[in-house]
């Protein structure tokens, strides 16, 4: 995987680089034949909100310009409907659709979705919707799955799918079951699995290429044929490379917690870097204890980018404004329908008060159909603010502007800082804004 998710927008909110020109230089490097992967989210692309169908359709061939193979394609509600246009602008731009269902574990107590019988509705729902796929990967961003619920899952769809059809399985070590999840799955038939290199593997990461190959020591499976004198000495140099940049503490354990607030990685990590900028990390486990709440009553969408940031921030402003006094927008905007259709219905009272803060009245119509009469989430507008701003007008620049907004304006006008967190010369005045870190 070498871009799309938050390693599109992370290089203009943060690194003052360009991703398509990222991306091209990792095609030159790997070559021709290899399958570069990049993550998309649904209707949103590699944005955090909807996008319409230009903008959809403009993410794919470009995406295909700039080197991807394959898009893996996911949708936090698990609503088809979202998957439906952006899988087959994939397709139509030659590239190779993985399409996903998002997994988590619901909160001790919490009833209503995520069991096997509802990624199994959701996977039917997937086979009779005609949408165009190559491969099917179950995406555990928060990585809170029992291992149980894994190998059945995995069953269920070897069970239901074509014999030829790769299935893929992707989970965080975060809440310490990755290993156990991943063994699980490669024993119910898994075609493939995920994993990272150290520095950046375990804690919320996947678990590290060495630590998987010393789990199926003894054991009749083949991880790609890896050498593991090549791993140690790639982990080896990528540790070198990364030696001066800072990581937050929590960024590599594995907290016991997660199973209550299921929290993806990066959503994780961003937010207790923005509570312990604002000096208020010592209200975590408050947050935390929040959660639970807040999940069951929206819907219980999966906690992914962007519902991951949704249950955070209103989590947050439960715990710091008082229960239910201040919704926020996101969230709000979910339980309202305006993301489109959540796996359960959110609590009335929730909608409602949602619904009365935010000056907004509930919805059925579909994301991308609230997108497309969005006359600021056309090209035509976008091309008016490049004008606006003298900044030339190419497919890559609108698209930078229409997903990065005023950073990606910013960037494109030369204006953008670098903004990376290092071990030396920490500036420790400096502020993180939640909202902008995604996975």
């Amino acid at each position: 995987e070498f871009g799309g998710g938050a390693r599109f927008q992370s290089l203009y909110f943060y690194l003052n680089e360009d991703a398509f020109v990222m991306m091209d230089r990792f095609r030159e490097v790997a070559g021709p034949n290899a399958n570069l992967q990049t993550l998309a989210r649904g209707v949103n692309t590699v944005m955090l909100d909807t996008g319409n169908r230009d903008l959809i359709d403009l993410h794919a061939k470009l995406f295909k310009k700039h080197g991807t193979t394959t898009i893996r394609n996911f949708d936090a509600l698990n609503d088809i409907e979202n998957l439906k246009y952006s899988g087959e602008r994939i397709v139509h731009h030659g590239m190779k659709h993985e399409i996903v269902v998002t997994m988590m574990d619901l909160p001790p107590g919490c009833v209503g979705a995520h069991d096997v019988a509802f990624y199994e509705k959701t996977l039917r729902d997937i086979l009779n919707s005609g949408i165009p796929y190559h491969s099917v990967c179950f995406k555990d961003a928060s990585g809170t799955s029992s291992p149980q619920k894994v190998y059945e899952t995995i069953k269920m769809a070897k069970r239901l799918l074509p014999e030829s059809m790769h299935v893929r399985l992707h989970t965080h070590e975060t809440a310490g079951v990755s290993v156990a999840c991943y063994l699980a799955a490669l024993e119910a038939g898994v075609d493939g699995i995920d994993m990272a290199a150290s520095p950046v593997s375990g804690g919320t990461s996947q678990p590290d290429i060495l630590t998987m190959l010393h789990a199926v020591k003894g054991k009749d499976y083949d991880l790609g044929g890896l050498e593991l004198e090549k791993i140690l000495k790639y982990e080896e140099v990528l540790q070198d490379c990364l030696k001066d940049y800072f990581m937050p503490p929590e960024a590599t354990q594995v907290s016991p917690l997660i199973p209550f607030s299921p929290m993806p990685g990066g959503a994780l990590t961003a937010n207790t870097q923005m509570l312990r900028d604002n000096n208020i990390l010592n209200k975590f486990p408050e947050v935390i204890k929040a959660m639970r709440e807040v999940v069951e009553k929206g819907g219980y969408g999966t906690s992914v980018t962007p519902v991951s940031q949704f249950y955070f921030q209103q989590a947050f402003n439960n715990v710091m404004f008082g229960p239910w006094n201040k919704i926020a927008e996101g969230y709000g905007k979910m339980v309202l329908g305006y993301f489109g259709k959540t796996p359960v219905a959110p609590d009335a009272d929730i909608v409602a008060l949602s619904s009365k803060q935010l000056k907004l009245e509930p919805t059925t119509k579909k994301a991308l159909e609230l997108a497309d009469a969005d006359e600021t989430k056309s090209l035509l507008h976008v091309k008016e603010i490049l004008q606006k701003e003298k900044i030339q007008i190419t497919d890559e620049s609108l698209f930078i502007a229409a997903s990065c907004k005023e950073k990606g304006i910013a960037f494109l006008k030369g204006e953008a800082k670098e903004n990376v967190r290092k071990n030396a010369k920490e500036d420790l005045t400096s502020k993180s804004d939640s909202k902008d870190y995604t996975i």
